[in-house]
C-alpha cells in the first residue's frame, strides 16, 4: 500500500503547536540577556575602612578595620594585608569589633612595618547569602612602588557564578510553576488533575526545582570561594557550606521538596482517579464528602509546603537582613506565594488552553478571580519591599536596584494591562452560554469520533487491516499510527479554534505569559543586586578619610538631586587638614567631568563624639564650579563629619556626607 503524506492542514497544526513554545523560548532568551547585563552581586557594602583607600598615614597602624552596611560572615583569612613585595603582614586573627548597629571587623598588623604602600584584600559573605569582596591600598610615610596587583576577579564572578545564577533562575521558575500549577488545579480546575498535560507540567517543575537546588548546594562552596568547578566536590567545603545559613536553607528546601513529592503523588494519584471519566461510585454523597476531605487536606498540606519552600528564600536573602527583618520575612513569603500563584497559574492556563480543548469556562473565570487577588497581594507586599530596599527617591533613580525596580514595575503594569484584555475575553466566554452548549456538543461528537476510531469494537475498514499488517510490516503499522495521531491532533485543533472567544483568550494569555517570563527574570536579577539603601550609603557616606600632618585632606562625593542635570560630584580639599584654622576649597563637576556652577552650595562640620556642631561654612564663589573659604576652625581632633548641601535648581537639592579623621 502506498504511504500517504501528511495533509497541509496537519503541517499547519504542527507549526501552530510550535508557536507558543517558540514565543516562550524567545522570552527566555530575552530574560537571559537581562541577566547577562545585570550588575554583579554586591549586597553588604563596605562603608568605611581605617586606614581609608589611598590614605597616607604618618605611622604604621596597629590594625586594619572594615565597616559594612549589614551583617557579614568572615574568617581569619577574610582580610589579608600585603606589603609592597606581596608578603602577608597581618596576624591572620579576625577581630570582631561589631557594636550595636555598627558592623566592623579588623585584623592586627605585625609591628615595625617600614614605609611604603600596602594592599588590603578582603572577602565576606553577606547576610543575604551573596559573596562580596574588594581591595584597596594605603601608604605609611609616603607612597611607594608595589609588586601587588589588585585582584581582577571579584567574589561571585566567573563561570561558576554564571552556572550558579542559571540554577537560581531555574529554581525560581520551577517554584512558580510548581506552586501555581498545583493551585490552578485545586482552586480553579479540579478535573485538570486527571489531564496528562497538567501532570507533566507540575512534575517537570518539581524536577527542575529539585535539580537546581542540588546544583546550588554543590556550587555554593566554589561560588563563594575559589571559583573553580572542581571544588564543588570538596567534602570539607561542602561541610562548611552546610554550617552556613545559605546551606541550611538549601538543605531545608530539599527536605520540603520531598514532602512536595508526596503531595504530587496524592494529587495525581487518588485525587486524579476521582475525576477520570470512568470513575463511578454507588454512594455519591460519600464520594463527595471523601473528595471534600481530600481537597481540604491537599490544600492545607500544599499551603504549608509551599510556604516552607518560599521561607527558604526569605530566611537567606534580602528579607533576612536590613531594617525590620521580623516583618520583612513574612511579607516576602506572601510575595513569593502570590507571584507563584499568578505566574505559575498563568502557565498552567496557557498549557490547558493549548492542550485541552474541553477546559470549562468556569475554570477560566475562577482563575481570573485568583489572579486578581494575587495581583492585589503583590501590590501591597511589593510596595513595602520597595520602600524597605530603596528608601528614597534618589535611590530609586540613581542606583542599579532602583532602576531595575522601575523596569519591574513597568513590566507588572504591562502584564496587568494584558490581563485586563484576558478578563474581557473571559467575560465574553461567560456570556455565550448558547455557544458553550454548541461547543460542548461538537467536542462530544469529536470525542465520540476519536473513540470510535480508536475503539477495538468499532474500526474502519482501513483499520481492520492494521493488526494483520502490523505482524508482518511494523513500519506500516507505525505509519498508520502516526496518521491516526495527526487526525486526532487536527480534530483537537478544530475544537479549540471553533470558538473565536476562546482563541482570543488563548492569544492574550500567551502574550501575558511571555511578558511574565521577562518579569520573573528581572525579579531574579533584583535578588542579586545591591539594595538602593546600601548603595546610597556606600556612595554618599564613603569611607573615613585620614588626615596626615602637613598634607591636605581630599575627598570626592557623588550626588544626585533627582532633577534634570542633577547628577555630578563635589571635590573638597581641606588644607592643611588639622586642628585649628584650615582653608577649604570645593569644586563641583558634572557626571562627565565639566565644571558645574551650582545655584547654592553649603558645607558644615560635625564632631558627633563631642557633640560639636554642625559648624556651618559658606564658601565664596570664585569661578564657575569653584568655591573657597578660609579660616575654617576645627577645634578638636576626631572623626569630623562633612555635610555638603548641593542645590541644582529651585526645588532639586540633596545633602551628601563623608567622615574625615582630623589629628
Amino acid at each position: 500500500m502506498t504511504a500517504t503524506a501528511p495533509t497541509p492542514s496537519t503541517a499547519r497544526v504542527r507549526a501552530t503547536a510550535l508557536l507558543p513554545r517558540l514565543t516562550l523560548v524567545l522570552a527566555a532568551l530575552l530574560a537571559a540577556f537581562f541577566a547577562a547585563a545585570g550588575p554583579a552581586s554586591a549586597h553588604a557594602a563596605l562603608t568605611a575602612s581605617d586606614p581609608t583607600d589611598g590614605a597616607v598615614v604618618a605611622t604604621a597602624p596597629a590594625q586594619v578595620t572594615l565597616t559594612f552596611s549589614e551583617g557579614v560572615a568572615m574568617n581569619g583569612d577574610s582580610i589579608r594585608v600585603l606589603d609592597p613585595q606581596g608578603k602577608r603582614i597581618d596576624t591572620g586573627e579576625l577581630r570582631d569589633l561589631c557594636s550595636g548597629n555598627t558592623i566592623r571587623y579588623g585584623t592586627a598588623l605585625r609591628p615595625g612595618l617600614p614605609d611604603g604602600t600596602y594592599t588590603v584584600a578582603w572577602q565576606a559573605i553577606s547576610a543575604d547569602s551573596h559573596p562580596v569582596s574588594g581591595a584597596f591600598t594605603f601608604s605609611i610615610g609616603a607612597p611607594s612602588e608595589t609588586a601587588v596587583s589588585l585582584p581582577s576577579r571579584t567574589a561571585g564572578d566567573g563561570p561558576v557564578a554564571i552556572a550558579y545564577g542559571i540554577a537560581r533562575y531555574v529554581s525560581y521558575a520551577g517554584f512558580a510553576v510548581l506552586v501555581g500549577g498545583a493551585a490552578f488545579i485545586l482552586l480553579c480546575w479540579r478535573r485538570g488533575a486527571a489531564e496528562r498535560s497538567m501532570q507533566k507540567l507540575v512534575v517537570r517543575a518539581w524536577v527542575a526545582l529539585t535539580a537546581a537546588t542540588l546544583v546550588m548546594l554543590l556550587l555554593r562552596n566554589p561560588y563563594t570561594g575559589s571559583g573553580n568547578f572542581a571544588d564543588a566536590f570538596d567534602l570539607t567545603g561542602l561541610k562548611a557550606v552546610l554550617e552556613t545559613k545559605s546551606g541550611a536553607s538549601l538543605v531545608s528546601r530539599l527536605l520540603l521538596l520531598g514532602a512536595a513529592a508526596l503531595f504530587i503523588t496524592v494529587l495525581f494519584g487518588s485525587y486524579a482517579r476521582r475525576h477520570t471519566s470512568d470513575a463511578a461510585s454507588d454512594s455519591p454523597e460519600e464520594d463527595a464528602k471523601g473528595e471534600s476531605d481530600l481537597v481540604f487536606g491537599l490544600g492545607i498540606g500544599g499551603t504549608v509546603v509551599a510556604g516552607g519552600i518560599a521561607a527558604t528564600w526569605a530566611l537567606s536573602e534580602h528579607a533576612s537582613t536590613g531594617i525590620q527583618p521580623g516583618l520583612a520575612m513574612p511579607v516576602d513569603i506572601l510575595h513569593l506565594l502570590a507571584v507563584a500563584t499568578w505566574l505559575g497559574g498563568l502557565t498552567a492556563l496557557l498549557v490547558a488552553l493549548h492542550k485541552v480543548p474541553g477546559i470549562e469556562r468556569a475554570a477560566i473565570r475562577r482563575f481570573s478571580t485568583v489572579a486578581f487577588t494575587s495581583v492585589l497581594v503583590l501590590a501591597c507586599t511589593g510596595t513595602y519591599q520597595a520602600w524597605r530596599q530603596v528608601g528614597s527617591w534618589s535611590a530609586l533613580t540613581g542606583t542599579d536596584y532602583g532602576r531595575l525596580l522601575l523596569i519591574k514595575v513597568g513590566l507588572v503594569g504591562t502584564v496587568v494591562a494584558i490581563a485586563y484584555t484576558s478578563r474581557k475575553w473571559t467575560s465574553r466566554l461567560a456570556g455565550s452560554e448558547g455557544a458553550a452548549e454548541g461547543e460542548g456538543a461538537a467536542e462530544a461528537e469529536d470525542s465520540s469520533d476519536v473513540s470510535r476510531e480508536t475503539s477495538p469494537a468499532t474500526v474502519t475498514p482501513a483499520a481492520t487491516a492494521v493488526p494483520d499488517s502490523a505482524a508482518s510490516n511494523p513500519r506500516r503499522a507505525a505509519q498508520l499510527a502516526r496518521q491516526s495521531a495527526a487526525r486526532r491532533t487536527a480534530r483537537e485543533k478544530q475544537a479549540r479554534d471553533a470558538d473565536p472567544d476562546r482563541s482570543g483568550l488563548r492569544r492574550s494569555v500567551l502574550a501575558e505569559a511571555g511578558v511574565a517570563v521577562v518579569l520573573l527574570a528581572v525579579t531574579t536579577i533584583l535578588t542579586s543586586t545591591e539594595p538602593g539603601r546600601a548603595a546610597e550609603l556606600e556612595a554618599g557616606r564613603g569611607s573615613t578619610a585620614t588626615a596626615v600632618p602637613d598634607r591636605a585632606v581630599k575627598v570626592t562625593l557623588p550626588f544626585d538631586t533627582g532633577g534634570q542635570n542633577g547628577k555630578g560630584s563635589v571635590r573638597l580639599q581641606l588644607d592643611p587638614g588639622r586642628v585649628g584654622a584650615n582653608t577649604l576649597h570645593v569644586w563641583a563637576e558634572t557626571s562627565d567631568g565639566k565644571p558645574l556652577d551650582l545655584p547654592e552650595l553649603k558645607v558644615s562640620f560635625t564632631l558627633e563624639a563631642k557633640e560639636i556642631g554642625p559648624l556651618p561654612v559658606l564658601p565664596e564663589h570664585v569661578v564657575p564650579g569653584h568655591w573657597s573659604a578660609s579660616g575654617v576652625q576645627l577645634p578638636l581632633a576626631g572623626d569630623w563629619r562633612i555635610d555638603v548641601t548641593v542645590r541644582t535648581s529651585d526645588i532639586d537639592q540633596t545633602t551628601v556626607q563623608k567622615n574625615v579623621k582630623i589629628g
